[in-house]
């Protein structure tokens, strides 16, 4: 399944070439040929995504084997032990980057607890935003990079009285296209422990490598689905920096010169299209602004937004007779902190975004870097992409200049 996904990508991006040539050319024949051709081979890339998706699903949902998943665990930690690095599969890397307080290839059920010296806690709060376990995640192994077309105007259908349209040409009015771009793009992070977990199990040592491996990296990977990779031609685009083949941006914007009791309406009726506000939407925001919004009073001086606060980093807030649910994300920017025209606060359905994971991590230790300190360092390498796939995807609140 996985090598038809990919010859039909190649057909994809040849015939894509081919129709952007016939296009400049003049040829409208052979651009229409192609458009054709475009049609049926994404038709059969859509099918060939439910496919992988269903058996993912089935894989996701399949029943832990305990005691092969240790098994497992045992030899990777042996290897790990031996020669300071392991790579783990794209499986295994997919389950532990959605999976909430993943540890290890099995969850915490692979490992006893350890003893003293070995613990490492996390801080007070949320741990990682919630958004990567949110968004759709695409396996794309053995892919150079993947195109995702998506709508942007639909056709739009003639009618007028018989006596008006009889005997004249019908209006050419062709659905408008465009095509999202995920690439490669290397994720790199690094962690440290104290040097005693070597005294463990493999298999204990092994999980312990993995989980703040994985930990530092859905925590980097949240930083990119919000903020993309910072480059001038981004190889992997976060929601705040998306954009087509074109150069187009996939989300819109509504400009507010303060946090106040109209913001969350702007968002709201900004996002979607004229038919509709769009479906399964969240609110994406910083602490800080979480905060600003509850201290808005009326005029009675009550407030004008109830937050319930349902996790640590999640909740719902309510506005009169409308409830929008909220996620904390630190790596968004505070409205206060905004420079004019800056990106702040989003909302959209977080399945808008689409995160795509082009092979298996790789872990290493360095005993040497923090050798003084007494600890290990833990580095982690993984190929992986994103993009918004829907246009208007997201909604993004830009400060605008008071006045």
């Amino acid at each position: 399944m996985k090598q038809k996904m990919i010859d039909l990508c190649a057909d994809r991006a040849k015939f894509l070439d081919e129709a952007e040539a016939a296009l400049k050319a003049g040829d409208q024949a052979k651009v229409t040929e192609l458009r054709r051709k475009l049609e049926s081979v994404d038709k059969d890339i859509e099918n060939v995504k439910f496919l992988m998706a269903e058996q993912q699903r089935r894989m996701d949902e399949a029943p832990v084997d305990k005691k092969a998943e240790k098994e497992k665990a045992e030899a990777l930690g042996q290897k790990l032990l031996r020669d300071g690095q392991m790579s783990v599969d794209i499986a295994s890397l997919r389950r532990g980057l959605l999976a909430k307080d993943s540890t290890t290839l099995a969850a915490t059920t692979l490992v006893e607890p350890t003893g003293s010296g070995t613990e490492i806690r996390n801080p007070v709060g949320g741990g990682v935003s919630r958004i990567i376990d949110q968004v759709r995640v695409l396996t794309l192994e053995g892919m150079g990079g993947f195109i995702e077309p998506y709508l942007v105007s639909a056709q739009a259908a003639q009618a007028g009285a018989v006596a008006t349209l009889a005997g004249t040409a019908r209006t050419a009015s062709d659905p408008t296209f465009a095509y999202a771009e995920l690439k490669p793009y290397e994720v790199n992070v690094t962690t440290y422990v104290d040097r005693n977990i070597k005294r463990l199990s493999p298999a204990d040592y092994f999980a312990k490598c993995y989980e703040l491996a994985m930990e530092a990296m859905r925590r980097k990977i949240c930083t990119l689905i919000y903020n993309g990779d910072g480059q001038t031609s981004p190889a992997m685009y976060g929601i705040k920096t998306a954009k087509n083949k074109a150069g187009d941006a996939i989300y819109n914007t509504v400009e507010a010169t303060a946090l106040d009791e109209t913001v969350l309406d702007a968002l709201y009726y900004a996002y979607g299209d004229d038919e509709g506000t769009g479906e399964n939407a969240q609110l994406y925001l910083t602490k800080a602004d979480l905060k600003a919004l509850g201290s808005i009073r009326n005029s009675d001086k009550l407030k004008v937004f109830q937050t319930r606060h349902t996790g640590a980093n999640y909740g719902t807030i309510e506005d009169g007779g409308a409830a929008y649910g909220y996620n904390i994300g630190k790596d968004l920017t505070d409205f206060a902190s905004a420079t004019t025209g800056g990106l702040t606060m989003c909302y959209g359905d977080p399945q808008n975004y689409e995160l795509a994971l082009f092979g298996e991590m790789t872990v290493r230790i360095d005993e040497s870097a923090k050798a003084v300190e007494r600890m290990l360092t833990i580095l982690g390498d993984a190929m992986v992409g994103g993009n918004l796939i829907r246009h208007n995807g997201f909604t993004i609140l830009k400060k605008k200049a008071a006045g």
